[in-house]
């Protein structure tokens, strides 16, 4: 971190009735929620933003943190600054401080003790002048004179799943789906659907070996009391049989188990099935990323290997209907690629000009194309001003749309394992969602794939034919 100035604190012997120091901050909501982080204070009064506007006792508990904290800031870095040790403080609070108000914090010498104690005042007036904290705080002053860097503190990010909250709430509000749980036969897959059960967000069958399935349940002390099974000697002929209650529309979605993914897509992709649409079968991922303000839609990382221009449509096509389900009206999908200018020397650039005429001839629709971008010009504002890129999308993406899968997959795992994000995926093209989930999925993944697949059914049943 690289140091900004010079902290230089004032002795016992350097102090004088009525010297003062000042600060100024103002509150937002991040401040309080960040505090109950450090604190473990998670009373909804203090969280619930909603709550805020409409109570007075929100107010209360704001200022009664956060402005005492400030005044010991004052004493700690400002007057007397670096060497500082609090002995005691009272406070009384005179008015409300809410979120958006900004405080000045003042501290002024009121005695001088024996043995380094030092009485200050402590006044913090809001915006409007109104005294709304005032108190003593009681230190022992520094008899040494202290001179250090003052470094820049690191950023930090709070990641609450708000997109993620929002996605299981929403996906509450209907009724459980019914959902084939291809072979899941390990603590991950079976638990997962047990979970996304016990939040009713699905109605689970489970297909594979029952007494597999039943040993899996027992070692993980799992209760499978009202759980459907249906008995099959192995992971093919799960396949086979969640295809069979697809035709029967005994179930609403499919679940992959403990079996790779190409088998269980090799089953549901056969024309056989009767599950397959004209459109081409792709992957899409919702993820939410503390450090972006809105849910990210990848695709494809998981299905289309090296998709060609056509493929490109049926993918771009799928994630607006898929974002037109999470309630985004008009998605901006950025058709990324490694520059963003079209180049015959990098094949991805010359796809992403053809998909952005396609969406205006009307061959994509229900949203607004843009490409290629660089990663960087298509989720930062900042980076697509300073290289000059004028358009709707750059810094404002919804969806990403990736040249192949092992681009897509790669940019898929960084969010989740360096930026924090959370993310959830669904398989879309078929007549049915099919939640895919990796061995590697924690819990709120896959109860969050689950809600995924649940809206997009809800979705599409109150969409006209």
């Amino acid at each position: 971190m690289t140091p900004i100035t010079r902290l230089t604190n004032t002795t016992y012997d350097e102090l004088s009735v009525g010297m003062s120091a000042s600060i100024e901050k103002r509150l937002t909501m991040d401040d309080i929620r960040l505090f109950a982080v450090m604190t473990g204070d998670v009373n909804p009064v203090s969280l619930d933003a909603q709550y805020a506007k409409s109570s007075r006792f929100h107010d209360i508990v704001a200022h009664g943190m956060w402005g005492g904290a400030l005044i010991s800031t004052v004493l700690g870095t400002e007057l007397p600054g670096a060497g500082t040790v609090y002995v005691r403080q009272s406070l009384d609070f005179q008015k409300p401080v809410r979120i958006g108000d900004a405080l000045t914090v003042t501290v002024t010498v009121q005695e001088k003790r024996p043995d380094a104690q030092v009485v200050f005042a402590c006044d913090v007036v809001n915006q409007a002048g109104d005294q709304v904290l005032s108190g003593q705080a009681i230190v022992l002053a520094p008899t040494e004179k202290i001179e250090s860097e003052i470094v820049e503190l690191p950023d930090v990010f709070l990641n609450e799943r708000r997109h993620i909250t929002r996605l299981l709430q929403r996906a509450a509000a209907y009724r459980p789906l019914r959902v084939a749980v291809v072979h899941p036969c390990d603590e991950v897959s079976l638990g997962g659907a047990l979970s996304a059960r016990a939040h009713g967000l699905i109605e689970p069958i489970l297909i594979g070996p029952r007494m597999k399935i039943q040993g899996v349940a027992d070692a993980c002390d799992f209760d499978l009391g009202g759980v459907e099974i249906e008995s099959v000697e192995h992971s093919h002929a799960a396949c086979i049989r969640a295809v069979e209650l697809c035709q029967a529309d005994r179930v609403d979605a499919v679940m992959k188990g403990s079996l790779h993914t190409d088998e269980l897509m090799a089953a549901l992709l056969a024309r056989s099935s009767g599950l397959r649409t004209e459109r081409r079968v792709s992957h899409v991922f919702v993820f939410d990323v503390p450090t972006y303000p809105r849910p990210l839609l990848i695709t494809d990382a998981a299905i289309n290997i090296s998709p060609d221009l056509l493929a490109k449509r049926d993918i771009v096509q799928s994630a607006i209907d898929l974002a037109h389900a999470l309630e985004i009206p008009e998605p901006k999908v950025a058709i990324l690629s490694a520059v963003e200018t079209v180049t015959s020397t990098i094949p991805s650039t010359l796809d992403a000009a053809a998909l952005c005429t396609m969406a205006l001839r009307g061959q994509i629709s229900g949203g607004i194309v843009d490409g290629p971008l660089a990663f960087d010009n298509a989720i930062s504002e900042t980076a697509a001003r300073i290289k000059g890129i004028r358009s709707p999308v750059a810094g404002q993406a919804d969806i990403l749309v990736t040249p192949d899968l092992e681009s897509g997959n790669m940019l898929a795992k960084q969010l989740e394992y360096l930026a924090h994000a959370e993310g959830s995926g669904i398989v879309m093209g078929l007549r049915l969602p099919i939640i895919l989930t990796s061995r590697a999925d924690d819990e709120v993944s896959r109860l969050a794939s689950c809600a995924l697949a649940t809206i997009l059914h809800q979705y599409r049943q109150v969409q006209p034919t």
